[in-house]
């Protein structure tokens, strides 16, 4: 790999009061890097993960001054932070999850500023043409295939842009940008109710509510025959610093290539819970496209990996955690 991600450079994680963004300072901690710096626009007592050892700053990167405060002195940059969710946030709240597009744009304006090293994007799946996800037959999405663009409404099309100027940093600026397409990132310490949660946690939040309520019900958006892949937190952490130090110049997708159906992904959260339940379908809910999985070749090819943990294995430790949560709460 060309790029050594330095313990003594300082790390800047946007969004490191989010899901993923607390994963990765966790991650990064565990590996060594003692000059990490985690930013959230959340106020810091509702942070999934925080850690005294670490410079934890409330900013609103939308602003171009925050972002220069964020970025002043980092030698990398993890860009997580977004305004986003599921399939049910992204659908109703196409304005704001575009207003996303500033905190990229100063974020990238900031590392340019302050002599970045490596900048990474988050970018999302949701950049795939739609016409190619009209099948729950669907076949594995190559990078390739976010053009023609046709991306989701609202959400999708600010990824596609980010990474553009990602790409046109890179290449006017000397900016040494990084960019992965997240599949469907799933795991604990994460949102799991409130309108912004991903399907799997969704899942374990109804069969957990119907366990303890003694209700033996479900509901389920559309119905339940629409696929996904789901990557498991782990295999996204792996593959972002991995694709960070890397000399990979475009886009590239992380995600897991394990397809399964809604229905199916209930059975598997059912299993685990040891109860079965009555299925109510919501046929008008929001469903987006109706089938996604993650093409892997070139990220096998180009890093000799890919996301490899199986759906069962990474449910179990979400949903014993979101229960957790529901039991105290």
């Amino acid at each position: 790999m060309g790029y050594v991600l330095d313990r003594n450079d300082l790390v800047l994680v946007t969004g490191g009061g989010g899901f993923i963004g607390g994963h990765m300072i966790a991650r990064l901690r565990e590996r060594g890097f003692t000059k990490l710096r985690s930013v959230d626009i959340r106020p810091a007592e509702e942070w999934y993960q925080r850690f005294s050892d670490v410079e934890n700053l409330v900013l609103d990167l939308r602003d171009r001054e925050a972002c220069r405060t964020a970025a002043r002195g980092a030698g990398a940059i993890i860009n997580l932070a977004a305004d986003m969710g599921g399939m049910g946030f992204i659908e109703t709240h196409k304005a704001e999850c575009m207003l996303s597009v500033l905190i990229n744009t100063q974020m990238l304006m900031a590392a340019r500023e302050f002599g970045c090293k490596r900048f990474f994007y988050a970018s999302s799946a949701c950049v795939y043409a739609a016409d190619k996800q009209t099948n729950a037959e669907v076949l594995p999405l190559k990078e390739a295939d976010a053009y023609p663009a046709m991306p989701e409404d609202g959400y999708g099309w600010e990824k596609l842009f980010s990474e553009r100027m990602c790409r046109h940093f890179r290449e006017d600026y000397g900016l040494e940008t990084r960019v992965a397409r997240y599949h469907n990132v799933y795991g604990p310490h994460g949102t799991y109710d409130g309108g912004r949660e991903k399907a799997p946690a969704a899942i374990c939040r109804k069969v957990i509510e119907a366990k303890l309520t003694g209700r033996h019900e479900i509901e389920i958006w559309g119905d339940g025959e629409q696929t996904r892949s789901f990557m498991y937190i782990d295999d996204c952490l792996k593959g972002t610093l991995d694709i960070l130090k890397s000399d990979i110049l475009e886009p590239i997708n992380l995600g897991s290539d394990q397809l399964v159906t809604i229905n199916q992904l209930v059975d598997i959260v059912e299993d685990i819970a040891g109860i079965k339940l009555e299925r109510r379908y919501k046929l008008d809910a929001p469903k987006g496209v109706r089938g996604r999985n993650s093409d892997n070749t070139r990220i096998t090819e180009l890093l000799d990996w890919a996301p490899s943990i199986r759906l069962r294995q990474g449910l179990e430790p979400t949903y014993r955690w979101i229960y957790g949560q529901m039991a105290n709460r």
